[in-house]
């Protein structure tokens, strides 16, 4: 083995650039997702069966194909229609940065969508009818009972949502990318160093995943202690 070529600063930039990508296209789905995933989540449990019915089909599509297919149907399906290639859309989906960021986003919103709208149904009925007790309104018991205590609930179940989307920013080096892992590519077709280059990849994916570990703990541990039984 031969680790001595991360010595050479070209290597240390081409990773550092790498590590940047993948957390940019890391937080830009995520924050999307989650804004999305919110709304979707509540018309997901609601009574009007068009509405409801419409979105448990979209998240069962998304979920049930792999990411990427979903990817390769965006980046490179789309391009071949050309009622999309002369839109005003073509601006986006002729690059592969926001191809990949839209595939991520789509297939994270499916995923949180049904996480919080599970999270949302298994909430106890006593707290919504105490809330009517109290001559709350619908909108307020949604903003201060229901999604609070929601999003709150499904915290273990996110965080390894999160986990799983940090790893699947790893497919944009599929369309060109030069994230973590076309870095790691990158390297090992130019020294002929699979096994350096990709243990060195997959090292910091580890220190990524092990901080996305801490930081829901930590935020489990405050947000969620009042579920812990006290003792004495």
């Amino acid at each position: 083995m031969n680790f001595e070529v991360f010595l050479d600063p070209a290597v240390q930039a081409l990773y550092i650039r790498g590590l940047w990508l993948t957390l940019g296209l890391l937080s830009v789905s995520l924050v999307a997702s989650f804004l999305l995933s919110i709304p979707l989540a509540i018309l997901r449990n609601s009574k009007f069966g068009p509405i409801k019915y419409t979105i448990w089909a979209y998240t069962y599509v998304v979920r049930g194909t792999p990411l990427l297919l979903q990817l390769y149907l965006i980046y490179f399906g789309l391009s071949q229609f050309q009622a999309v290639r002369e839109s005003v859309t073509w601006v986006v989906l002729s690059d592969p940065l926001y191809c990949a960021l839209l595939a991520l986003t789509l297939n994270e919103v499916a995923y949180t969508t049904e996480i919080f709208a599970g999270a949302i149904r298994q909430l106890p009925h006593g707290e919504i009818e105490a809330a009517y007790a109290f001559g709350m309104k619908r909108h307020t018991i949604l903003r201060r009972i229901i999604l609070p205590s929601a999003l709150r609930n499904s915290l273990p179940a996110y965080s390894n949502e999160v986990i799983i989307l940090l790893h699947s920013t790893s497919l944009a080096s599929t369309v060109t990318l030069m994230d973590l892992t076309g870095a790691a590519n990158d390297v090992y077709s130019t020294y002929y160093l699979p096994f350096e280059a990709f243990m060195a990849a997959a090292a910091v994916y580890m220190v990524l995943t092990y901080a996305v570990v801490r930081l829901f703990r930590f935020a489990e541990k405050h947000l969620l202690a009042y579920q812990r039984s006290r003792v004495g």
